[in-house]
């Protein structure tokens, strides 16, 4: 794995780049709903909603950030460890909901800040907890990422194939757990990608886990549009937000061997855990988490 001089100074790298792009990806998909929210719902998951959005400035700003989050991710994972990387973030959902209610004319109130909170720190928690360290990606066999691709393609497939293709609060959220499912895959194929960056350009651009990251990326990239246009984004975001690092931690402990502490440290990991599940939970059924519904054309 890659090193920043001095374990500190990388640790610090490493928090700060995850903790930038879960800000910029929460950022790209406010900015994202906004204009998606006046598309008919007959059009969900067709091309004919992408050419709509795809001519509103504040759509292509939202991808622009979202791409920029994919950039901070990456970086993020080429000097620490998946599970860290993913658990942090998790700090996109409170991200995203204070987002909302300022540019989406939504409200939060003072038992919300508190969810907001508690999720923050149980987020800090689950990192300071758990502490991933090291890790073997390089020397992963084929049959492992075979098995490891498969069993987590499978759930994102499901999933989507459960969708009604209407614009409702359970598509959101089943197409919201396929997202964050898809993420992870993509964070976990792109962590292979960056122990190859040592090699050159080229050692990149041959490996197979460079195009697989990108089909994973535009996958998760169009299940997360869809998701957000499905219903409001409280009701996507859990799943986005919660499945994403779970996977990336079962990733980084039985595919990249990543070194986690064990013992009492597992209880309080579970109940960092269980922090963030139960405000994540609480915050997307808050009634004042809302979103200013415009009329539909």
């Amino acid at each position: 794995m890659s090193h920043l001089p001095g374990s500190g100074i990388a640790s610090f790298a490493v928090y700060l780049l995850a903790i930038a792009a879960a800000l910029a990806n929460a950022a790209g998909q406010v900015l994202q709903r906004k204009p998606s929210r006046n598309v008919p719902a007959g059009d969900q998951e067709s091309a004919k909603l992408f050419r709509d959005l795809a001519k509103k400035p504040v759509w292509l700003a939202g991808i622009a950030t979202t791409l920029l989050g994919s950039v901070l991710q990456v970086s993020a994972l080429a000097f620490g460890a998946l599970a860290t990387v993913q658990t942090l973030s998790v700090l996109e959902l409170p991200f995203t909901l204070i987002g909302a209610a300022w540019f989406l004319e939504g409200s939060l109130r003072w038992r919300d800040w508190g969810y907001i909170g508690v999720m923050t720190l149980g987020t800090a928690g689950v990192v300071a907890f758990l502490d991933p360290q090291g890790g073997h990606a390089t020397t992963v066999s084929s049959l492992t990422w075979g098995v490891a691709l498969a069993v987590t393609t499978v759930p994102i497939v499901v999933l989507s194939a459960l969708t009604r293709r209407a614009e409702s609060a359970r598509d959101a959220a089943l197409l919201g757990a396929a997202t964050g499912i898809c993420f992870a895959l993509f964070a976990a194929v792109m962590k292979g990608v960056t122990l190859e960056f040592h090699a050159g350009v080229l050692a990149v651009l041959t490996s197979w886990k460079i195009y697989l990251a990108i089909v994973a990326g535009i996958a998760g990239g169009w299940l997360l549009q869809n998701a957000v246009h499905a219903g409001k984004l409280v009701a996507a975001q859990p799943g986005i937000t919660l499945l994403n690092p779970a996977v990336a931690i079962l990733w980084g402990a039985l595919v990249f061997h990543e070194r986690m502490r064990g013992g009492l440290f597992i209880i309080l990991v579970v109940i960092s855990a269980a922090a963030i599940a139960v405000s994540a939970i609480a915050l997307a059924q808050s009634p004042r988490v809302k979103e200013k519904q415009s009329e539909k054309t």
